[in-house]
């Protein structure tokens, strides 16, 4: 089977040390423009509107980004480019061929859209390091004056004395952060033999951090070996950095109101490019098993959802996005009622303020002490153990037959995939179009099926309906039931024949 590295490349502010850099190495080639081509555009399927979404910040709180449609009518994820640095060239290019093919100044909604999705908004770079007499500190950061407070301990997740190296998504009020930290062995006995520091950046969005994983991989290892030596993260602030509005208070506003319109859908998130070499989605299936029916239908219900581990936490923060695609639905106007299920990410004990205000989130931590903190989260997920302290959602914990199928049909067109992959060397289709669209597929058919019984003359769902949606109309009555309440289906009869669960 063929594996997918999303590895970026090293980028132009970064600097290679003598022994990374090849001799003789031929002049950088012309960069050429990448389309919206890509091979994650089939997850959607035909004649449906799908939209990959990306949060920012406007005026009025968090907003959302949108893909452009692809030729079929569905619309695919943010174009990215592994190379950052042709992003203007290419920019300008598409721009001249439209304005050519057009003869008119006015640019189309999808060259507008390609445009914004591909900006750089980098807000801030930072260097956080561990000190043995004050704990972990923010050493270095652009723009000087950014509120920060908390980051270091965003950027150096508890218990990460235990691993050399990691990575971490988070939160941080509006913006969303990725840091990449290393752990060196040293000879000095005041930093007690070994010396450890993140390097991160924060963004409106997380959908790009990934392009600069390498780059941050790279500088957290020049920190340790030769602190101090600011100069590349300077160069890539000066170059990738986002511009902050004269106010001064923070937030970002990179795309223009009018550029959405109604078609923006509540409930599906955007697309996450993947840096770990042996896949999410895969990672994912092999380490929940059939409980991630369970963690299906309660992120379908918008609970709060706490996944705790230990250290490394790169590969737990994989997890929270994988549980958010859990809940995409593409169906419009389905779900604008709902709390939005937000990833956080990492989060700790500096966080709980936070996550008290939060109606529905999902994110993981390294803190053994949340799992004390009861009013925080409805489901606590320690390892493969998803559990709750809520006697009402104690039964949604149980496999229902129709789960139990589900896993059965998930698996079959995963080794199907598999198969296909080494057999015929398929590269374009991969695990996470294949998770994605299964789970999608079938929240549509439920919100479908729902949406085609309220508008019938006897709103009643019978066991025939439930039995189309994909469910079991016994061991799923109490879901469904809930998820009637949640979602505004308050016309909708139940019939006798679901009484008995």
């Amino acid at each position: 089977m063929v594996e997918r590295s999303d590895r970026a490349p090293l980028l132009d502010w970064e600097e290679v040390p003598s022994a990374e850099k090849p001799s003789g190495a031929a002049p950088a080639a012309v960069h050429t423009k990448e389309r919206l081509a890509s091979p994650s555009n089939s997850r959607a399927p035909s004649g449906c509107s799908a939209p990959g979404l990306g949060w920012s910040s406007g005026p009025g709180g968090p907003t959302h980004s949108r893909s452009v449609s692809n030729a079929d009518g569905c619309s695919a994820p943010p174009a990215t480019s592994s190379d950052p640095t042709g992003e203007d060239e290419a920019l300008h290019s598409d721009n001249e061929d439209h304005l050519s093919d057009s003869g008119s100044m006015e640019l189309s909604l999808e060259d507008r859209m390609v445009k914004w999705e591909e900006k750089d908004q980098i807000v801030s770079v930072f260097v956080v390091a561990f000190n043995t007499r004050s704990g972990n500190m923010l050493e270095w950061c652009l723009p000087k004056d950014m509120d920060l407070e908390g980051v270091e301990f965003k950027a150096i997740a508890s218990g990460s004395h235990r691993v050399t190296t990691d990575f971490i998504y988070f939160r941080k009020g509006s913006y969303f952060g990725l840091a990449c930290f290393a752990n060196m062995a040293v000879e000095s006995a005041v930093e007690r033999g070994a010396r450890m520091k993140s390097v991160g950046i924060l963004s409106p969005s997380y959908t790009l951090l990934y392009r600069y994983m390498s780059f941050l991989e790279h500088q957290v290892r020049l920190q340790l070996q030769a602190p101090g030596h600011y100069s590349p993260l300077e160069a890539f602030y000066e170059d990738k950095r986002a511009l902050l509005p004269p106010s001064g208070d923070g937030v970002v506003t990179v795309c223009p109101a009018n550029a959405w319109g109604a078609a923006i859908n509540h409930c599906m998130h955007p697309e996450m490019k993947i840096t770990h070499p042996a896949g999410c989605m895969s990672q994912f299936i092999r380490f929940f098993g059939e409980q991630i029916m369970v963690l299906w239908k309660l992120a379908l219900l918008r609970r709060r959802i706490l996944i705790f581990s230990p250290p490394p936490v790169g590969v737990v923060c994989y997890r929270v996005y994988c549980c958010c695609c859990l809940a995409n639905i593409s169906i419009p106007g389905i779900g604008e009622a709902v709390p939005e299920f937000r990833p956080f990410f990492y989060v700790n004990v500096a966080d709980i303020s936070a996550l008290e205000n939060e109606l529905s989130y999902v994110a993981c931590t390294t803190e053994k002490i949340f799992e004390e903190k009861k009013d925080l989260y409805d489901v606590y997920v320690d390892n493969q153990n998803v559990k709750t302290y809520r006697d009402g959602l104690k039964p949604l914990l149980r496999l229902s037959n129709a789960d139990r199928e589900k896993y059965r049909k998930l698996t079959e067109q995963r080794q199907m995939l598999l198969y296909s992959q080494e057999e015929n060397g398929d590269c374009v289709s991969s695990e996470e179009d294949l998770f994605i669209l299964f789970f999608l597929e079938q929240n549509n058919r439920i919100f479908q099926t729902l949406g085609e019984v309220a508008g019938s003359p006897d709103p009643t769902l019978t066991q025939e309906s439930v039995r189309a949606m994909g469910l079991d109309p016994h061991g799923d009555r109490l879901f469904l039931l809930h998820l009637l309440e949640i979602y505004g289906y308050d016309t909708l009869l139940v019939s006798e024949q679901l009484c008995c669960s």
